[in-house]
């Protein structure tokens, strides 16, 4: 505060007054206060959840959707390497990193939410197979690459990328059922348009080097 002494305009009479000063950093710090109060809040990590708790979420959507759980686990472990708080550089998201237009469609609310994701990924899963006639590699490659690019090609787009996601999905499906068919006959290499939930998805490689999903 400071002291001014100065004439009245009306009577000419020396008046003291007090003037507040602010400091330019005083100043700044209450444009920070009031910058702060009215941003928005910074999002906080998802907190984190147990293999179990997953796992039970993963059964339940599967048995829901009529999925194969070995299937939801693998995709998850591709996608996202079980993150419930995963962000792709593409803005997919959460476990099944689901695009939000993908999240909007199948009626996913909270990305970043275990259950509401997985529950997303399932429904989207379960439309592409029923879509695709039960193929599991067209159905896994519009999962990655988008539907629009199965159609452009009337089979697994030639994308590295896409031909890599069938591989890494393949390995956790193996690993998931380690026993493997080493040598499948062609009436078992398509996969049911409608497999129940305790159907088990096991990839595998035809004598012709083909990449195959075969239900059992």
């Amino acid at each position: 505060m400071v002291s001014v002494v100065s004439a009245d305009q009306r009577t000419g009479r020396l008046v003291r007054s007090v003037v507040v000063v602010t400091t330019r950093r005083e100043a700044a710090g209450r444009v920070g206060q009031a910058t702060e109060s009215n941003a928005a809040p910074t999002p906080q990590p998802a907190p984190p959840v147990s293999s179990a708790a997953i796992a039970d979420l993963v059964e339940r959507a599967a048995a829901q959707h009529s999925l194969p759980p070995a299937l939801i686990h693998s995709v998850i472990k591709v996608e996202s390497n079980y993150n419930p708080g995963a962000v792709s550089p593409k803005g997919a998201l959460g476990l099944m990193q689901l695009v939000p237009s993908t999240a909007r469609r199948f009626g996913v609310s909270d990305v970043f939410d275990p259950a509401d994701n997985i529950q997303g990924g399932a429904k989207y899963l379960r439309y592409l197979l029923d879509l695709y006639g039960g193929d599991y590699p067209l159905a896994l490659a519009a999962y990655n690459a988008g539907e629009g690019a199965v159609a452009k090609y009337g089979t697994v787009p030639p994308y590295p990328e896409t031909q890599n996601y069938l591989k890494l999905v393949a390995r956790q499906l193996r690993e998931a059922a380690p026993a493997v068919v080493e040598k499948p006959q062609p009436q078992i290499a398509a996969a049911p348009a409608r497999p129940d939930d305790t159907t088990h998805v096991q990839a595998v490689v035809g004598e012709d080097g083909a990449l195959r999903y075969v239900s059992q």
